[in-house]
């Protein structure tokens, strides 16, 4: 049986989700946002915009990169009016002070793709006609097994 890696930074035992507990991508649920006091490695104190997750993700501290992508996604500056919005965490890297850094991100989630979608009917065609490969519709919906094989059909 094989045993799963552990990351360095799980190891010490962060309150908070990073980059390090994000593999391809993560669709969460803000459930409640508020600006707590946060404590970062060199014992400095900040006041950090916190979103609490749905399911067992741990909290989220949402940096300014991060809460101007997710004001877009929810149509408001004010983090209150972001609880409930549905987000994608994303692992990437960024330069922190010369330095290469693993980072946590967010994006909008792509619209679900159903026999219910105004385009449904287009797009199944499309792809009969070959004008479109599966794989270009499945960049722009979130499209499930069941309706995978009807558009493919």
């Amino acid at each position: 049986m094989k045993k799963e890696k552990q990351h360095w930074k799980q190891a010490t035992g962060s309150k908070y989700i990073g980059a390090y507990a994000v593999e391809d991508e993560l669709k969460v649920k803000i459930v409640s946002i508020a600006v707590e006091e946060v404590s970062g490695a060199n014992g400095r104190i900040d006041n950090c915009i916190v979103a609490q997750l749905d399911g067992d993700n741990k909290p989220f501290i949402i940096n300014k990169t991060n809460s101007k992508t997710i004001s877009e996604i929810a149509g408001s500056c004010f983090i209150e009016d972001w609880v409930g919005k549905e987000i994608i965490l994303f692992a990437t890297t960024t330069n922190l002070k010369g330095e290469v850094v693993e980072t946590l991100r967010v994006r909008k989630p792509k619209p679900v793709l159903n026999e219910k979608h105004e385009s449904f009917k287009q797009i199944q065609e499309a792809i009969k006609k070959g004008s479109y490969k599966i794989e270009q519709i499945e960049k722009k919906y979130d499209i499930s097994p069941e309706i995978k094989k009807l558009l493919t059909k």
